[in-house]
């Protein structure tokens, strides 16, 4: 047993040595003195050298006294090479001894803490926890330091407070949804009284009065107020729409050919197309909304002078590729890419670019909704959307859109000609009068009979005293008592055959569930105008 334990007694590091003759002296040479002591001793060496944290100690130059094998292999080097090392060679927030002696001229005096970064041999670097004590030996002043490895704490963390700021973006997201639905479906209801009757009154005014002028401005003025609601509803995913299987090639091209009116000469658009890209499922006016939304926003970056490059691809996004993106989802994507040349934005810009009514732009030159409204689309029908810009380098928005295997919607184009007059019976039923009265005086004006119903119980009561056919039903969707489609259920039962038209400035989860409106569901917007609603009405009628 001696001889193990003088063998153990040798392998000791310096100061277990100097702590083993101390106590020896001690114990009076005595036998058994000589064994406890050893024993302790290797039982520090043991506690020192299996310790999964890395311990290092330094002298008064900051020098490499000694290192256990967890620190060695923390940093790469072998056990020859670490006790060469002082602190700044593989400190990495101060990597030179001026930098290092200026923060710490000395060893410190009392036990304390810090996170740090370390450098490995290699010159990677990694996050850590160093927790120190002074020591004194004799003469001698030491720092015993260990040092944890805490980057995948740190990662963590970041995933946290990333997982945090999305959780919030999505609750002020859903807060500015819910005002939005709140607002839209009485502000909607507003706008369409104003450009309905504005409607009537230029019909009777002389185009060349100073009064169809005013009426004019008016409408207009409406026409923009009602695409700001429409905007916010889109950036809260409460835009009604109805998505088809379509084919991004085939569909931008249309856009485009629009779009190269609206930007200038000054400015070249870029189109190209991928090869064998599978079909998306949005409302092609979505799409339009997307790209005109970002080709303005170029040509506002471009200045008048550049190029906007459009181009599609496929993507296959993983799990992987999901954690350092917290909005995407794994699976197939068709990607829409826009980007420009122009003068780009910096990291904070960028930052909040989504965000509803904040704008780079002088007051009065935008309304802060563009990049809004492309979001909230994009969310709407499950995809993301990645930005990349820096400033003076253009920018890159590239919009991830699920494929499907649907086949391409047939859509019909509507016959050149088609009247937007009919004779058929209509049921209006809206509860708001001056509504109710317009929507009869539009209806009337095209040659409509009209039955009218200031709510859903009052429309029971014409259905079943009816007598003659009630061809189409044109109902508000929210509604005191029954909604919409609690109605057209109890009409359709006494009036078999009959087609339904919903009508609404923001539709609730009624006849549309996340603004996609279900299958088989006519609608159309509020507020609308005297020839959407006649071609709107004719559509339902000859479905």
């Amino acid at each position: 047993m001696q001889g193990r334990h003088g063998a153990h007694c040798r392998n000791l590091g310096d100061h277990d040595r100097r702590f083993a003759a101390r106590h020896l002296h001690r114990c009076d040479g005595k036998k058994a003195g000589r064994k406890a002591i050893a024993d302790e001793a290797i039982r520090r060496r043991v506690l020192f050298e299996q310790a999964r944290d890395g311990i290092v100690i330094l002298d008064e130059d900051q020098k490499v006294v000694e290192a256990n094998a967890s620190f060695t292999a923390m940093l790469g080097y072998t056990p020859k090479e670490i006790v060469q090392l002082h602190c700044w060679d593989w400190d990495d927030v101060f990597p030179t001894r001026e930098a290092f002696l200026a923060r710490w001229p000395e060893l410190p005096t009392t036990s304390g803490s810090i996170e740090s970064r370390h450098r490995r041999k290699d010159g990677s670097v990694f996050d850590v926890e160093v927790v120190w004590n002074p020591a004194q030996w004799g003469d001698e002043r030491h720092l015993f330091c260990v040092c944890r490895d805490i980057t995948e704490r740190k990662q963590a963390e970041a995933e946290r407070r990333n997982l945090e700021k999305h959780l919030l973006h999505g609750q002020k997201l859903e807060s500015i949804g819910r005002l939005a639905g709140g607002v839209a479906h009485d502000f909607n209801n507003m706008l369409q009284s104003i450009l309905g009757f504005t409607d009537l009154a230029l019909e009777e005014a002389d185009p060349d009065s100073d009064m169809h002028d005013y009426l004019t401005e008016i409408e207009k003025a409406a026409q923009r107020s009602a695409d700001l609601t429409r905007q916010l509803l889109a950036f809260a995913r409460k835009q009604t729409a109805s998505p088809v299987s379509l084919d991004l090639n085939a569909a931008v091209p249309d856009t485009i050919k629009l779009l190269r009116r609206l930007i200038g000469e000054g400015i070249k658009i870029n189109w190209s197309p991928g090869n064998g890209l599978a079909n998306v499922r949005i409302d092609p006016t979505q799409l339009d909304q997307i790209l005109t939304n970002l080709t303005l926003n170029a040509r506002d970056a471009l200045e008048g002078e550049g190029r906007i490059d459009i181009e599609t691809c496929s993507a296959v996004i993983d799990e992987d590729y999901c954690m350092r993106n917290a909005e995407a989802v794994p699976g197939d994507y068709t990607v829409l890419v826009v980007s420009d040349n122009g003068r780009g934005m910096d990291k904070h810009t960028a930052a909040h670019i989504f965000e509803p009514f904040y704008t780079t732009k002088q007051p009065g030159e935008g309304t802060g909704l563009g990049l809004a409204t492309v979001y909230g689309i994009v969310k709407q029908n499950a995809g993301f959307i990645n930005v990349y810009s820096e400033p003076g380098m253009g920018t890159t928005f590239r919009i991830h859109l699920p494929a499907t295997t649907e086949v391409l919607a047939e859509r019909a184009a509507p016959a050149r000609g088609t009247p937007v007059r009919g004779s058929e019976t209509i049921l209006l039923v809206e509860d708001e009068p001056m509504i109710l009265s317009l929507g009869q005086r539009l209806l009337e004006g095209l040659g409509y009979k009209v039955l009218i119903a200031g709510d859903p119980a009052e429309a029971l009561l014409l259905a079943s005293n009816n007598t003659g056919k009630i061809d189409l039903l044109m109902t508000d969707v929210v509604m005191p008592g029954l909604n919409g489609r609690q109605l057209a259920q109890q009409i359709t039962e006494m009036q078999p055959g009959v087609k339904c038209l919903y009508m609404s400035g923001y539709t609730a989860n009624v006849i549309a569930h996340h603004g996609v409106l279900d299958e088989g569901v006519h609608f159309i917007q509020k507020p609308f105008t005297v020839q959407e609603l006649g071609r709107k009405v004719r559509d339902v009628l000859g479905s």
